[in-house]
């Protein structure tokens, strides 16, 4: 049975659709069959594969409100081992719709039970908001990954998260753990980062994931050209980190492929930013 884990933070911008989608991208090169599901009215992750909306049969919307079955919304990328569950913005409406539907935080789960096993991991990449949408998505999963900036204000927003989960865990999922904090856009010469990730360590004791996404140009042009960081540019330091946070999902040692770094892979000329 597949692991279901939800890529959630209320803050905008702290990387959730892109660790959602590299992630993804890495665990299918490792034979993992992967399935995200955008849960986000924005559609990031949906652009960020290349999948264009309009083409779309059903959507994340559609499966809510009970329009159409979670298969029915499934599409394969060209990307190996990596299916999605695209969102629109007709996703933004659902908040409402779901006030007078039943079992309306129970909806995403029923739909992702029916598929779960064919499926090694599910992704869900939320919303930056602890509406109904990433409640769903909480009740739905076995863990939950935190995207974080390591910044001040972002301890607040992280107080707040922990607070939803515990609601969720008492009231609807009692076997939703945190799969990990995630720092993101990290800068190791700010003496303010270091001194937030001191302060999560201190009181989520061996929840701080050891990888940190630091700031790369090459992983803010990839969702551009539709393409996960690893297939838009395999040499730059965005692939090693994302490669590095599979590792830790898949639990195996932070070791970069030895064939990349005897330099049998053919690297790219031009020079990473």
């Amino acid at each position: 049975m597949g692991k279901i884990i939800a890529v959630a933070n209320q803050k905008g911008g702290v990387g959730k659709s892109t660790t959602v989608v590299n992630l993804a991208a890495y665990l299918g090169s490792r034979n993992r069959k992967v399935l995200c599901v955008d849960s986000d009215p924005q559609g990031n992750a949906t652009t960020a594969f290349g999948v264009k909306k309009k083409s779309a049969n059903a959507t994340t919307y559609d499966i809510l409100i009970g329009k159409a079955r979670v298969q029915e919304a499934v599409i394969v990328t060209e990307f190996k081992n990596v299916s999605i569950v695209p969102a629109t913005e007709a996703l933004a409406g659902v908040e409402i719709e779901l006030l007078n539907l039943e079992n309306r935080v129970n909806r995403l789960k029923m739909q992702l039970l029916t598929i779960k096993d064919e499926y090694d991991y599910i992704l869900i990449d939320c919303p930056p908001a602890l509406g109904s949408l990433t409640i769903n998505a909480l009740v739905a999963s076995d863990s939950i990954i935190v995207p974080m900036l390591a910044e001040f204000f972002a301890l607040e927003g992280l107080s707040q998260l922990v607070n939803t989960i515990k609601i969720v865990k008492t009231n609807y999922n009692p076997a939703l753990e945190i799969e990990g904090i995630l720092f993101t856009m990290f800068d190791s010469r700010l003496n303010i980062a270091n001194d937030v990730i001191a302060e999560v360590e201190k009181y989520f004791p061996n929840k701080v994931f050891k990888t940190k996404i630091s700031r790369n140009v090459r992983i803010s042009e990839a969702p551009s050209h539709g393409k996960p960081i690893m297939y838009y540019d395999k040499n730059s330091k965005g692939t090693d980190s994302y490669t590095l946070l599979g590792l830790e999902i898949l639990d195996e040692p932070l070791e970069l492929p030895q064939k990349k770094r005897r330099g049998i892979f053919s690297f790219n000329k031009k020079k990473d930013k």
